[in-house]
């Protein structure tokens, strides 16, 4: 994993698109929430496992997308992840899918933690510091 970003591919299957061929435009948040799922397994972090341990889980407080060029299937998609800031209870960050090179959908998004109850909480400590450090190296790029 890059210090500052993390990529994940996906394959397009049929199932992905509408009768055109062309990736159903609520499919690039499934493959947007399997990358960060990917990215804090790569960390060494498991959903499971943080919301059976501390109680926490991360959802989706606000997201923003900008469609810019359609996928087709059979496309493999690169999806990038880099963590913007983090703070307390929230997390923002930015992902660009791209298909050879040139980017096709960019999404901001705020994650917030919360707990069993709904309520927000602050990231476990070990978490926070974590994503933090990835903030800090992708300032220098």
């Amino acid at each position: 994993m890059d210090p500052a970003r993390h990529i994940h591919a996906v394959r397009v299957y049929y199932e992905d698109t509408d009768a055109a061929g062309v990736v159903y435009y609520a499919n690039y948040l499934r493959f947007a929430e399997r990358a960060r799922s990917e990215m804090l397994h790569a960390m060494g972090f498991s959903a499971s496992r943080m919301t059976a341990e501390s109680g926490v889980a991360i959802v989706v407080r606000w997201c923003e997308v900008d469609y810019i060029a359609p996928a087709r299937l059979d496309d493999t998609l690169e999806i990038h992840t880099r963590v913007l800031s983090v703070e307390g209870a929230k997390l923002n960050l930015e992902q660009i899918v791209r298909c050879g090179g040139r980017d096709l959908t960019r999404l901001r998004l705020r994650l917030v933690s919360v707990s069993r109850e709904g309520r927000p909480v602050r990231l476990p400590a070990d978490l926070h510091d974590a994503l933090n450090t990835l903030v800090q190296s992708g300032e220098t790029e």
